[in-house]
């Protein structure tokens, strides 16, 4: 499993005469590690109905809270947290960390404080600190990242650069930009942490999304090492954000040959020539895309209800309830236009009508799934979304007062953090 050797991992586990828990956690853990989230899930399940002998340890919670947060899997979690509760397992400050983890990443904040919390303060070591200053980063808690890095220091937990990764995103996602600048500036003297790779391209998207361009890309011409494609990818995504086209161009001229098969750069720098009206250009990109032999990674959103997860790609028809759906957003946009709702089309490649352009942005993935979520749940219910791509502006838009008319709170997970969308309003505050 460690070697990505899986068919011969299977096939060794199918001729065991005897499983004990180590065979069956090195499954979990293997496919969990590999990518293959359900797979972990489904070995889990078979283990406690097929094996009564064999009795989970703090290690197989472990390995299988991952596989929840993986594939935004909360009620799973839910279910696995109170299984190891039971079985005694609960107070393992392991199993406490693993949960913090499975909480965050699907997307619910407050149980992952809570698990926090749990975990005796003499306890709490250098990954239990890692894992919730990460959680309130990826959520764009950038003042509670930072104040759970003080309390960090407080108690004389030495940091490391997984701690500083998490600082300086948070500080990135919430607009801190001196806050930022000052614990990078320090890593070394304050901290004796050496920035790496992944400090300098938060710090370049610290700086892109404020706008301060020149001394993003300043900082990358005087960085010690090579800038690789997470340093570049964050200014590109900041050019793209403050529309500096000929900084966009520079940076994905990199990026066609640091990751020449990531489709994604391409797109990026295709959406802003299509902004602008620049037809030719967005041409050109398309037809390097096809010599290229790749496809625009297509966009993909999930939402678990009734602990069902229920996926849906872009313009998708295949899913039973697809005519309830299509008729729902085919309805929406006056609804939220009631409301204020402009529909937002410059991204759209197409040099089509506006209706056409309109059309196309109902049918995103991201759309579909919180459709599907209105419309199979009671109201009051929590929606949790997940995507692959980062959500696109009108959709972040359409939710905000999607949000409002309907009165739920909708938590989208994209590629890049969360977004908690309540009464007209989303926690990233449009700073995104």
């Amino acid at each position: 499993m460690k070697n990505g050797e899986i068919y011969v991992a299977e096939d060794l586990f199918k001729r065991m005469v005897r499983r004990n828990i180590i065979s069956w956690t090195a499954m979990i853990s293997g496919y969990t590690q590999n990518g293959l989230a359900e797979r972990a899930l489904d070995v889990f399940d078979k283990m406690m109905e097929e094996d009564s002998e064999v009795k989970p340890n703090w290690v197989t919670i472990m390995s299988v809270l991952p596989a929840c947060a993986h594939s935004a899997a909360l009620e799973r979690g839910r279910k696995i947290h109170k299984f190891a509760n039971e079985i005694g397992l609960g107070s393992n400050v392991s199993v406490q960390t693993a949960l913090v983890a499975m909480y965050a990443k699907c997307g619910s904040l407050v149980e992952a404080h809570q698990c926090f919390d749990k975990i005796h303060q003499q306890k709490r070591n250098l990954i239990a600190w890692n894992t919730m200053i990460m959680a309130y980063a990826s959520h764009g808690h950038g003042l509670e990242s930072v104040s759970t890095f003080e309390d960090m220091i407080r108690v004389g937990v030495q940091p490391d650069t997984i701690t500083f990764t998490g600082l300086l995103s948070g500080c990135s996602h919430s607009g801190l930009v001196d806050l930022g600048l000052k614990y990078f500036y320090c890593m070394t003297k304050s901290y004796f942490v050496e920035p790496e790779v992944q400090h300098y391209a938060c710090v370049v998207d610290l700086l892109g999304r404020a706008g301060r361009l020149v001394e993003a890309n300043n900082l990358i011409n005087q960085m010690p090492m090579q800038a690789g494609p997470s340093v570049w990818g964050a200014l590109l995504a900041a050019c793209r954000k403050h529309r500096n086209l000929e900084l966009a161009e520079a940076a994905a001229k990199k990026l066609f040959v640091l990751e020449p098969d990531n489709s994604g750069n391409f797109v990026l720098l295709s959406n802003m020539y299509a902004e602008v009206g620049m037809w030719k250009e967005v041409d050109n990109l398309r037809a390097m895309l096809k010599n290229r032999g790749m496809r625009k990674t297509p966009g993909c959103s999930w939402i678990e209800i009734n602990g069902k997860a229920h996926m849906f790609l872009g313009g998708d028809t295949s899913h039973p309830q697809a005519k309830e759906i299509y008729m729902f957003l085919k309805e929406l946009p006056e609804k939220i236009k009631g409301v204020g709702y402009v529909p937002d089309t410059s991204l759209v490649l197409h040099d089509v009508s506006k209706e056409e352009k309109e059309h196309n942005l109902s049918a995103h993935s991201e759309k579909l799934a919180i459709a599907f979520g209105l419309l199979n749940t009671r109201p009051g219910v929590v929606l949790r979304v997940t995507k692959n791509l980062r959500i696109c502006v009108d959709c972040h838009t359409a939710t905000k007062f999607i949000s409002k008319i309907y009165g739920r709170e909708i938590i989208v997970r994209d590629v890049n953090r969360f977004h908690h969308f309540l009464d007209g309003k989303c926690s990233c505050g449009d700073y995104w």
